[in-house]
């Protein structure tokens, strides 16, 4: 155990193992340059110029691995959201697209231009995929028919960087120059600003949203980091008004040399960096501060990447080998499983409450709620009232930001006490879902409360904000059958 100052006070930290190295894969003859998840894959590329790929369930090599196309150096790999594609670009000036089952190459897309390709990226929805090179050029490829659909390029510098928004909207680059260029899904250029001065190494969206407790809306994280040591946090919106909104938030320091790499994991609670300076470092995405710091590399850190379903981060170095590591935190609230974590939320301490405010992004307010003795119980109970009248939080914002936290907190304390898994309630309501329907964002609801939101709120997704393409309504039958597969099993 270890006492650390976080949040405001202190919380007694229970950090045993926190993230521990499982495994190390040594087959590459050359720099590592990315390694990519799947969510039962890990792809690896290198200077060596081949892609490898090993099974999750041993970190054994597949049959078919290492795959083998490119004349020069491979510089960028990453899987199809489903998995079953990889994508791989390189110096030779192609972006190859593999069958992961059986290694065999789907495609060659050529850059038009012949330059070197230094990354690529796929699109959530897997119809896209995004290639920029050297040159400044940016390609958007139709992933399915493997055409050119759209081609652009940026003032100045190589583009090194490219990461999409979690709902597809958007795209962004970035180039050594050190500029972050937003593009919409037709390839015009939103925004550009000068992010790092030194050039731009590397950027990631984190894939869960986050709600602004003034107003109510959601926004999305961007992380970028370059040559300059630094990691700079982004704020990326969408707002009827405003249309899109890229907003700098914050710097992290945590690197004393240039950081080569950065990536959210899946839930969003924490980001890690790779530098020249041979370390890893893993944040508190909500807190800002370090978790972790690892240093087993022997030289620069090029790239990292969270499993999107397992507690698992790869690291790739110069030293030729990946490191494969595996989270095991406990933290006063994280010691039972989530599920448990909240549907005992009555039972949690003081110092459960402390750190559930700063996972909500409330920090600010430990202090007060420790020196007032908010435990899980009281915390329950809170109102407007006292809030306002007990706590003396002056701030209407903040007391609103405050009560809607809580009450979701509850929603999901009676959610898991009734055991109906979450895929089953609808967003709206947090009931069980009767007639489940599939609305143009994606996204499944009971079918009147999509009505009613839909002539109530306009055209917005109730998820997302955004306005919705269609408001067509398509009956989810998949999802209705397995919500009365499921009373079968638990109402007898």
């Amino acid at each position: 155990m270890r006492r650390v100052t976080a949040c405001g006070g202190d919380i007694l930290l229970q950090v045993k193992n926190m993230v521990k190295l499982i495994h190390t894969l040594a087959d590459h003859g050359d720099d590592v340059n990315c390694c990519a998840f799947s969510s039962s894959l890990l792809a690896t590329c290198s200077l060596d110029k081949t892609i490898r790929l090993y099974s999750l369930s041993d970190f054994t090599e597949l049959p078919h691995s290492p795959l083998k196309f490119h004349t020069y150096a491979v510089h960028c790999c990453c899987f199809s959201p489903s998995g079953h594609v990889l994508a791989s670009c390189s110096t030779d000036g192609t972006t190859v697209l593999w069958n992961t089952q059986n290694g065999e190459t789907l495609a060659v897309m050529e850059q038009p231009t012949g330059s070197p390709v230094r990354v690529c990226q796929f699109s959530p929805d897997s119809t896209c995929l995004v290639s920029g090179a050297a040159d400044g050029t940016v390609v958007l490829w139709n992933a399915q028919s493997y055409k050119l659909y759209r081609c652009g390029s940026v003032k100045d510098g190589s583009l090194v960087a490219c990461a999409f928004s979690p709902n597809g909207n958007l795209f962004v680059t970035g180039s050594s120059c050190g500029d972050l260029t937003v593009w919409d899904d037709k390839m015009r250029c939103l925004h550009s600003e000068k992010a790092h001065d030194l050039g731009i190494t590397c950027c990631d969206f984190s894939s869960q949203p986050v709600t602004d407790g003034e107003h109510g809306l959601q926004f999305f994280r961007l992380a970028s980091c370059g040559q300059d040591c630094q990691i700079k946090i982004w704020v990326v919106s969408f707002t009827h008004v405003l249309g899109f909104e890229l907003k700098y938030k914050s710097t992290l320091n945590g690197h004393c040399a240039p950081v080569l790499a950065c990536a959210f994991s899946h839930n969003g609670q924490m980001l890690v960096s790779g530098s020249v300076d041979k370390s890893v470092i893993i944040y508190d995405t909500n807190t800002e501060s370090i978790l972790h710091t690892l240093t087993q590399h022997t030289r620069y850190v090029t790239s990292c990447a969270f499993a999107p379903s397992t507690p698992l981060l790869a690291t790739g170095s110069m030293d030729k080998t990946v490191n494969i590591w595996q989270f095991d935190l406990e933290t006063p609230c994280q010691a039972r499983s989530m599920e448990d974590q909240v549907k005992f939320t009555e039972d949690w301490s003081e110092e459960d409450v402390s750190v559930w405010l700063c996972a909500q992004g409330l920090s600010d307010l430990v202090a007060i709620f420790k020196m007032n003795n908010i435990d899980g119980r009281e915390l329950l109970n809170l109102t407007k009232e006292s809030l306002a009248d007990d706590l003396k939080i002056e701030s209407l914002g903040l007391r609103s930001k405050v009560l809607r936290k809580i009450e979701e907190l509850r929603t999901k304390v009676k959610t898991l006490s009734s055991g109906i898994p979450d895929e089953f309630l609808c967003p709206i309501t947090r009931e069980l879902m009767k007639d489940p329907v599939i609305a143009s964002d994606g996204y499944s609801y009971e079918k009147e409360a999509m009505e009613n939101w839909i002539s109530k709120k306009k055209r917005t997704s109730p998820m997302t904000n955004l306005v919705l393409p269609s408001v067509v309504l398509t009956p989810n039958r998949t999802l209705k059958m397995a919500i009365s597969r499921w009373l079968e099993t638990h109402q007898k």
